[in-house]
């Protein structure tokens, strides 16, 4: 089952919710009742985290829309208690592609606090009596929403603009950076700032707001994790997948037994393969299937009954990099290399784990 629930496309655009966004709602209902409101203040407060999260589902948009501009698709955008996020299929290379794409998310907020602008009456806040204010502010109402869907749009454009990378403003000053210094040292500048505001969200939140403690954790480890990334990426840089492709594999045949396969697991450190009648790919026979069709005890059953028929080559003059990157998005770890249509190789993540290693040390 899925941990999120799909309610509708735009743009081709699938838009989910996260199963623990619902725990929200849950929150912002006990919050309200444990100071005294009513269920009345339940539904008003309902009401605006709806309307939020819609401005925050076009934030997203902002820059699933804008990549899709420079020829970068979006998985999905997906609805978390702390927000939204568009899993776009990759951040361009190119500085003022990111520059915009970034900045893109927190326009929308400023776009809808502008068209919001006319319809709130700002001069009966500003300059009002503290006491006042408060019991003006005290509970969401119809009174005050559209103050309050405002004043939150200015927030959100506030605090996506701060330089905690990987949020929109850190990728914002990496893109920045870029222009000066590089891809590369870039990244580990803004990858630093960002894990080094996180931890000061961490502990502002340990004793403010466990909402900004669980953003900040999210801020560190992803901020750490795309360093790492595009560290790797650029190691990788200058060399092409022949470079880190393994030569020496099995190609086993469709209607050979299950046996065989097992056989050469046994004999070799091979564990996936590719099958192939003459010079013809028909699919690839990883370990997993197998393991799960031998547990039905009929290993004498043909391969091609249990090989993946979809499967994704790569060219052998192709740049590491970009099939690095094919293999982190496809979710598989088995890749047949190509050169003019014929097989020269294949590529795993292991062995470019180990080119990686290679390089990382001794520069080869």
């Amino acid at each position: 089952m899925s941990a999120s629930l799909e309610v509708g496309r735009y743009a081709g655009i699938k838009v989910q919710i996260h199963w623990t966004f619902w725990l929200l709602f849950v929150f912002v209902g006990v919050m309200v009742l444990s100071n005294d409101g009513s269920y009345t203040d339940v539904g008003w407060h309902f009401f605006f985290v709806i309307v939020l999260f819609f401005c925050v589902i076009l934030h997203e948009f902002g820059h699933a829309l804008t990549a899709r501009r420079f020829g970068i698709g979006t998985r999905s955008i997906t609805l978390l208690p702390i927000g939204g996020l568009a899993s776009l299929k990759e951040m361009p290379d190119n500085p003022k592609q990111e520059f915009l794409i970034a900045i893109a998310g927190p326009l929308v907020n400023v776009v809808i606090a502008l068209l919001l602008y006319p319809f709130v009456s700002l001069e009966s806040y500003i300059g009002q009596n503290p006491e006042v204010l408060q019991e003006q502010l005290s509970s969401i109402n119809s009174g005050n929403f559209l103050f309050y869907l405002f004043f939150i749009n200015i927030a959100l454009v506030l605090f996506n603009m701060l330089p905690a990378f990987p949020m929109d403003g850190g990728r914002v000053f990496r893109a920045l950076l870029s222009m000066k210094v590089g891809r590369v040292r870039a990244t580990s500048i803004a990858s630093s700032l960002g894990k080094f505001l996180a931890f000061l969200f961490f502990i502002y939140g340990l004793f403010y707001s466990v909402v900004l403690a669980v953003i900040a954790v999210f801020i560190y480890f992803g901020a750490h994790s795309e360093n790492i990334t595009v560290q790797q990426l650029g190691l990788l840089e200058g060399n092409t997948v022949r470079d880190a492709m393994i030569t020496e594999f099995s190609v086993l045949k469709p209607d050979a037994p299950l046996s065989y396969a097992v056989d050469r697991i046994l004999a070799t450190t091979e564990q996936n393969f590719i099958v192939a009648s003459g010079s013809d790919i028909e699919g690839i026979l990883y370990m997993e299937d197998l393991a799960r069709v031998l547990k039905e005890k009929d290993n004498e059953k043909q391969i091609s009954g249990v090989m993946d028929r979809s499967f994704q080559t790569l060219e052998a003059d192709q740049p590491l990099a970009i099939g690095y990157r094919s293999i982190q998005q496809s979710g598989k770890n088995f890749f047949p290399v190509l050169e003019n249509g014929s097989l020269v190789g294949v590529v795993d993540m292991n062995n470019i784990s180990e080119f990686l290693n290679l390089r990382a040390r001794y520069d080869y």
